[in-house]
């Protein structure tokens, strides 16, 4: 099942349930729209994929599967995203 993480790692965003800013990788690394497009050039600073907009869980499974409420912040070190994010921006997710 999906891990529905409550904020950005990076910047520490909160992202609810119902966040259309929410984006994740493969791996459910959680980052807001903003960091994706403007920071990481939508790589993922852990394991070098692309982003995608994280789904909503249903309302009516919210009570039974609930969203973590631990946040998972870990800023991005940025002289060593940028040999990674170098390597990968121009290259297309499904390619890398």
């Amino acid at each position: 099942m999906l891990t529905m993480r409550p904020v950005c790692e990076n910047c520490g965003k909160a992202l609810p349930n119902d966040s259309t800013e929410a984006m994740i990788c493969t791996f459910e690394c959680t980052f807001c729209s903003t960091c994706v497009t403007t920071i990481l050039d939508n790589v993922c600073p852990n394991c070098g994929g692309g982003f995608e907009k994280r789904p909503t869980r249903p309302q009516a499974l919210l009570a039974k599967y609930p969203v973590e409420t631990q946040p998972l912040i870990k800023p991005i070190d940025a002289a060593k995203f940028a040999v990674l994010q170098q390597k990968h921006k121009d290259i297309s997710p499904d390619k890398r």
